[in-house]
């Protein structure tokens, strides 16, 4: 099994690698505060960020890529300033992501504002996602979720800006400080996704101090702490002169290099981001993997099991008893349209490989595959439901000789009434209820067969 996560990986990886990435500056503004940096946003605080992203051509304000893309909203470290993290964009954005790197509150002198810099974060994340409908270059290349990356001052920043923000779907801290005011204090209302990384020889924001206390509050019912063993506190950047030095005078036993910190992060990283932003089911077994066992590392995850998701065949029907709160079908590893009940009506001719995906409140998981090969449908000769549409009455017919039963369900699935069929010939009164799309369920020896009913 991990030798083929490896190469699933691996291979994901190779065709990331060859997407373009383009860039552009855009200036947010929150009209309710003052100061920040950059103009042309409006009235108001100005956010100027500098996004990545996937496209067709490398360059500046390029078309972007095909399809559409989860988002990264990052928040630099203590007087640095966004171009030190090329090392996250050049990685992440040729793996199908869009990222925003805010600008404000890097000086030294004043200092900043860190109130300031969580607003900021969590006013982009929120803007980011308007692009799909407010941007002509993002237009309908915005995938809707949304995750907060901070490094140092900004890893803190992002515990604020996660504070009680359900619009957001995941949290990514790399040696995150605490800040003014206290990201500790606001861990227990973090109840996205999150997960931690730190460094052991880190000096600059010791463990105990700072990652661990907001590891130890986060409240979501998913979250992880990864200890990266004689790693560093800038390691998760480029080499910068502010972060080096600090380091210099406080940091030891620092016993990786940079390269290999930073690989260490991103095998983690990358399918942990895969199943929580891009809704990837598969690589949910795969971030749990390389957390359980990446060399040099020490972790703890508290996250729910998954549920094994069934898939059974009865009939012209494929069913799964998975409780979810959404379902979709998928023949030969293709979405099919519209197909997102608890089950799937199967054609007479139906051939192929079928899954079907479930979504809990955490999470999502898939079946195991189900072969049809030429289903031979054995209602066809014995059943006709009829007229399709109808309005105040069907008439179902049957051949069999055997008493059938019959259901009528809503689009959902919820039953709505049953009867007996014990005629050759039965009509069913529908002037109770209301028009709409509906199905018909009738049971016969032991299998049940399904039709929509649309009713006028």
């Amino acid at each position: 099994m991990k030798s083929i996560l490896f190469l699933a990986l691996f291979l994901a990886q190779f065709c990331h690698a060859q997407v373009s990435i383009g860039h552009t500056t855009l200036t947010f503004n929150d009209p309710t505060r003052s100061g920040g940096v950059g103009s042309g946003g409006g009235p108001g605080r100005q956010i100027q960020t500098e996004i990545y992203y996937p496209a067709t051509s490398a360059g500046t304000s390029t078309p972007v890529a095909s399809g559409e893309f989860p988002i990264i909203v990052f928040g630099h470290g203590f007087a640095m300033t966004w171009d030190a993290y090329s090392n996250i964009w050049e990685h992440y954005v040729p793996r199908g992501y869009i990222m925003a790197f805010v600008r404000t509150e890097s000086s030294l002198f004043p200092s900043p504002s860190h109130g300031d810099f969580g607003l900021d974060l969590k006013l982009v994340a929120q803007k980011m996602l308007e692009l799909q409908t407010t941007n002509a270059l993002f237009q309908n290349h915005i995938y809707p979720k949304v995750g907060i990356m901070g490094h140092s001052m900004g890893g803190g920043a992002s515990f604020l800006a996660a504070d009680n923000n359900t619009s957001i779907h995941a949290l990514i801290g790399l040696a995150p400080a605490e800040t003014n005011p206290s990201a500790i204090a606001v861990a227990p209302n973090v109840q996205v996704p999150s997960i931690v990384f730190s460094g052991s020889s880190d000096g600059v924001t010791p463990p105990s101090q700072h990652h661990i206390p907001m590891y130890d509050g986060v409240t979501s019912t998913c979250k992880s702490f990864v200890s990266i063993i004689g790693g560093a506190h800038c390691y998760f950047a480029n080499t910068n002169f502010n972060c080096d030095f600090g380091e210099s005078t406080s940091s030891t036993g620092i016993s990786i290099s940079r390269a290999q910190q930073q690989n260490t992060v991103y095998s983690i990283l990358d399918p942990w981001l895969d199943y929580n932003l891009k809704d990837i089911c598969a690589a949910y077994e795969a971030s749990q993997l390389y957390l359980a066992s990446t060399p040099g590392t020490n972790t703890q995850t508290t996250c729910p099991s998954i549920p094994v998701v069934d898939i059974t065949q009865n009939g012209n029907l494929l069913q799964t008893s998975t409780p979810g709160s959404s379902y979709q079908w998928f023949l030969d590893g293709q979405l099919i349209p519209g197909a997102f009940a608890d089950f799937y009506e199967l054609g007479p001719n139906a051939t192929g490989v079928y899954t079907v995906q479930v979504s809990f409140p955490f999470g999502c998981a898939v079946s195991p595959n189900l072969n049809i090969v030429g289903l031979e449908n054995i209602f066809s000769d014995l059943i006709t439901i009829s007229p399709n549409p109808c309005k105040e009455f069907l008439t179902i017919t049957t051949k069999s000789t055997e008493v059938m039963k019959a259901t009528i369900l809503n689009i959902q699935g919820q039953k709505i009434k049953s009867f007996d069929l014990p005629n050759s010939t039965n009509v069913i009164k529908l002037t109770d209820l209301s028009p709409g799309v509906y199905w018909v369920q009738v049971e016969l020896f032991n299998h049940l067969f399904r039709q929509k009913c649309i009713i006028e």
